[in-house]
Parts: structure tokens; C-alpha cells; sequence
């Protein structure tokens, strides 16, 4: 199950109290204080793991409370702190108050930590109150409270390339043709429910992630479809890989329109997504009859100004060529 936004509440430990006390021991009698000092409570930290790829952990669990100090003792003993409490997020969660709203960290790099909560101060023993004047202080601080806050967990996946599309264009299957990555493939539209992360090795030195958005159809901005849920998985990509279709059996989209649809999404979700450098390219150039619509619609793209590719995720031919262009965007994007 890929679940992307969570809320949950994160308690921090208190710190353990101050201890009044004496020493007693034969042939001394007046040992003094001997009070130790409270453990500091433990801190809720956040740390993001490259082994995760959902908040999925997060779900059936609402409360998190890192464990509090213990209290000092006497003999002069301190309490021990209390342990951190270590919570694991995926690379990509950023991480708001959801009081104020407030973006408070971008765990965007493996090894990222947040303090979520700092725990409290211990409270100091009675061996810190002695004084000449007081020298049997009965006084001794109480431990200090562990912060509190309400968190939001929002996941926004990281990759260099975002495939977007039509359901049914064959972003999955062009994705399973490029890496490893093996969604779920088949000819029914929204096939695909959550977004796929590949990473292709273009050789020993070159690598790149791609991210594909499902459900993205025409008022996917606004609510429809499953694409509003996932547009937010290609906000930090740095290019996009824009995939259409002929579609002969239905006359009223053409690869032409699809795009337009597309883009018009775009720009309506983020004016800044949509001006993204990026690859067209129709697919399914393995069909007899995309492989003789092809010349037709590169000329209407090309009308355009938008230079058209052929590709056939199905068999891999152009898969190579598209792949070397958006490393070419990805590596050194075009200026503004």
C-alpha cells in the first residue's frame, strides 16, 4: 500500500526529577546533601532511509512519546536519560507543523535528521542548592517538560525524470523497459494506483531515476482521476518525458489534443512544472498504424515548435535515444 501524507503527534520524554537527599553513614554525621540530578528525556528524531519508499509505517499509528529521564537518587547518582526515540521516513518527506503549516525539514538526502522534539532538562539534585548559610537544602528541581507538536508528513518522490501521460500511453510499461522496476502492466486504463520509481544505468558512471505519474487525465488539477493525488511526485524533477498515443479507434483524441490536455494540468497544478524542459515522444511505435501516423503528427508538433520522437516501450527501440536526451536535460538543464 503507498501512502504519501500523514499526520501523527510526537511527544519528546520529560526529564526526570531532582532528587533531595542526605548522605548516612556511620561516623558521619552530618554528610551534607547528596541528591543527584534528574536524566534529560529523550529526543523524537526523524531520520530518512533510502530502504523506504512509503509512510505506509505511519498509518495505523497515530501517537509517537520518546521515553522520559529517570529521577536522580541520592548518593550523588544521576538518573540515567531517557533513549531517543528513532523514527524512519523515506528520502523525499518534507516535514510541516500542521498547526501553522510551517515547513520545518526536507529529508530530501539518505542519512537527513530532524529533531522532531527535544526532550526536557532534568531537574537538578540538592547538591547544586548548598550554600554556607544553607548548607541542608531540602530543595531540588523537578524535571522540565518534553516538547509536544503535531506533525504532517508529506512524501514527494525523487527522481530526475517525470513520465507523464494519458492512462494506457505505456508510461509503466516504458519505465519496466528502462530499469528494473516491474509495476503492474495491463490494457485497461488506471491499471497502475500508486507512482513507480526506476533507476536506469545509462553506463558505469551515468544513472538515472524516473518517476511516472498514474491516473493523470483531463481535470486531474481540480480532483479528478487519480493524477491530483500524484501530481506532487514530479514537482522536484528536472525534466519530464511526455509520452502520447494514436489512438484510431477513438476519433475524438489525438496525440495532439492529448498533449495539450496534459500540459493544460500542468500549468493549472504548478505554472513551474509545466515549464520544465522535456521529451515527447509518441509511443507504441511498434503498431503498423502509429509507425504510418508518425510522419503526420511530427509535422503538426513540429508546427508547434515541439520536435517529436518515435518509441516503442515494448520492444525498446528509441528507448536508448529518449534516454540519452533527458540525460542531456538532466545533466545540464537549458537556462531560464
Amino acid at each position: 500500500m503507498f501512502v504519501d501524507e500523514v499526520s501523527i503527534r510526537v511527544k519528546a520524554g520529560d526529564g526526570g526529577n531532582g532528587c533531595a537527599a542526605f548522605r548516612r553513614e556511620a561516623f558521619v554525621p552530618r554528610g551534607g546533601p547528596s541528591g543527584g540530578d534528574g536524566g534529560r528525556g529523550g529526543d523524537v528524531v526523524l531520520t530518512a532511509d533510502p530502504q523506504l519508499s512509503t509512510l505506509i509505517e505511519f498509518k495505523g499509528r497515530r501517537e509517537y512519546r520518546a521515553r522520559r529521564g529517570e529521577d536522580g537518587r541520592g548518593k550523588d547518582q544521576a538518573g540515567r536519560g531517557g533513549e531517543d526515540l528513532q523514527l524512519r521516513v523515506p528520502v523525499g518527506t518534507m516535514v510541516y507543523d500542521a498547526d501553522t503549516g510551517d515547513l520545518l525539514a526536507d529529508m530530501s538526502s539518505a542519512g537527513d535528521t530532524f529533531v522532531a522534539a527535544r526532550g526536557g532538562k532534568g531537574g537538578l539534585g540538592n547538591i547544586h542548592f548548598a550554600t554556607p548559610w544553607n548548607q541542608a537544602p531540602r530543595t531540588a528541581e523537578p524535571g522540565g517538560t518534553g516538547e509536544e507538536r503535531a506533525l504532517r508528513l508529506d512524501l514527494k518522490l525523487l527522481a530526475d525524470v517525470g513520465i507523464i501521460g494519458f492512462p494506457s500511453v505505456g508510461k509503466s510499461t516504458f519505465i519496466a523497459s528502462a530499469s528494473r522496476a516491474r509495476p503492474k502492466i495491463a490494457d485497461y486504463p488506471f491499471t497502475t494506483l500508486t507512482p513507480n520509481l526506476g533507476v536506469v544505468y545509462l553506463d558505469d558512471v551515468r544513472a538515472l531515476t524516473l518517476a511516472d505519474v498514474p491516473g493523470l487525465i483531463e481535470g486531474a488539477s481540480e480532483g479528478v482521476g487519480l493524477g491530483h493525488r500524484f501530481l506532487r511526485h514530479v514537482e522536484r524533477t528536472r525534466a519530464l518525458l511526455h509520452l502520447v498515443q494514436d489512438s484510431p479507434g477513438e476519433p475524438e483524441r489525438d496525440p495532439l489534443a492529448d498533449y495539450d490536455a496534459i500540459m493544460r494540468e500542468l500549468s493549472q497544478y504548478s505554472p513551474d512544472l509545466a515549464s520544465r524542459p522535456q521529451v515527447v515522444a509518441l509511443n507504441k511505435g511498434d503498431l503498423t498504424e502509429t509507425r504510418e501516423a508518425f510522419p503526420v503528427w511530427e509535422e503538426e508538433f513540429a508546427a508547434r515548435g515541439i520536435a517529436l520522437r518515435s518509441v516503442s516501450a515494448v520492444t525498446g527501440d528509441g528507448v536508448r535515444a529518449i534516454l540519452e536526451e533527458l540525460w542531456a536535460l538532466v545533466s545540464d538543464p537549458p537556462a531560464p
